[in-house]
């Protein structure tokens, strides 16, 4: 019955893991390891305190047979007897049959993935050039889970307070139209600021963000070449890209939960970040989709702080931290 059962249960995930890849379901990485931490954990705790007994008792069993068997033929006056390896014998009953090997014997590196996942730090690939010229398609990052304070997974609750988001900050968040999918953009507003971005220059509470020129950046996925620019929040610093062939006013905007906090014109848009939320904007100014089209970012849609590029195997030399 075992058997059968955990061949279903493998299936299962299988079966889910094929349909999220070939784009049949919407897949939720987060529930998936939450139930491969549970259903392996149940196997774990049913090893341990049923099925590894039950072979120990049959294996002290096989031993204590042979044990009488011996003795029963030496009385006999029969000492030419068979030799069975009895360590061999014992080894062959105690060992996990698959269906444990594959559940309860990946339980602890499946659990560890899970604590590091959902606690310390959460890898992610960048997948699209919003974020460009600080991230780029292809980036493998590290998200930082802690900073913003431990949160249940799958849930999302906040268990500590943790640091509030700050302006500049990378950060990882579920995309509210679909929370989903995971989104990144940089912090440009905070609960009660705000921001505008008209003519394409960033104003936080009515002052402009200072903007340095830099050379001209080439964008080898589109060939061409955008304008770039240092951009400062106090004393912290970031790239940022303007294209001069997209306009400046914003199309497309979505319905959104304090929309009413924003004004739009032909210059840009203005909001007033209301408390709880922030306001999202990409590097790649004229080619994100970000706040300025679906709203605010609610506290309880935060997953973490972006903060090092761990690999990228189109460039190597990319491997660092970034601001």
């Amino acid at each position: 019955m075992m058997p059968a059962l955990t061949a279903a249960v493998l299936a299962a995930f299988v079966g889910y893991a094929a349909a999220w890849y070939f784009e049949m379901v919407e897949g939720n990485f987060a529930l998936l390891l939450f139930l491969a931490t549970l259903v392996t954990g149940l196997y774990w705790v049913a090893e341990r305190l049923y099925f590894l007994p039950r072979r120990r008792e049959a294996a002290a069993s096989m031993e204590a047979q042979a044990v009488q068997r011996k003795a029963q033929l030496s009385a006999r006056g029969i000492t030419q007897v068979d030799n069975v390896d009895l360590a061999e014998a014992r080894h062959r009953i105690l060992m996990q049959p698959w269906w444990l090997d594959w559940t309860a014997g990946l339980f602890p590196v499946i659990v560890a993935v899970f604590v590091l996942r959902s606690f310390l730090f959460e890898p992610f690939k960048i997948p699209s050039g919003s974020m460009v010229p600080t991230l780029l398609i292809g980036d493998l990052i590290l998200v930082n889970k802690y900073t913003y304070g431990l949160r249940l997974p799958v849930l999302n609750t906040r268990l500590t307070e943790g640091n509030a988001p700050q302006r500049g900050d990378v950060m990882v968040f579920r995309y509210p139209p679909e929370p989903n999918k995971d989104y990144i953009k940089r912090v440009v507003g905070v609960p009660g600021d705000e921001v505008a971005y008209l003519n394409k220059q960033l104003t936080i509470n009515g002052r402009p963000a200072p903007k340095k020129a830099l050379p001209e950046y080439f964008d080898p996925d589109t060939m061409r070449y955008f304008r770039q620019f240092d951009e400062a929040f106090g004393d912290r610093t970031h790239r940022i890209l303007n294209d001069d062939d997209r306009p400046a006013f914003v199309t497309g905007t979505l319905d959104f939960p304090f929309k009413q906090n924003c004004r739009y014109s032909v210059e840009g848009v203005a909001c007033k970040v209301p408390p709880g939320h922030y306001f999202m904007m990409g590097d790649n100014r004229d080619n994100s989709l970000d706040s300025r089209f679906w709203g605010f970012v609610p506290e309880r849609n935060i997953v973490g702080r972006a903060f090092f590029i761990w690999m990228n195997f189109g460039s190597f030399g990319r491997i660092g931290s970034f601001e």
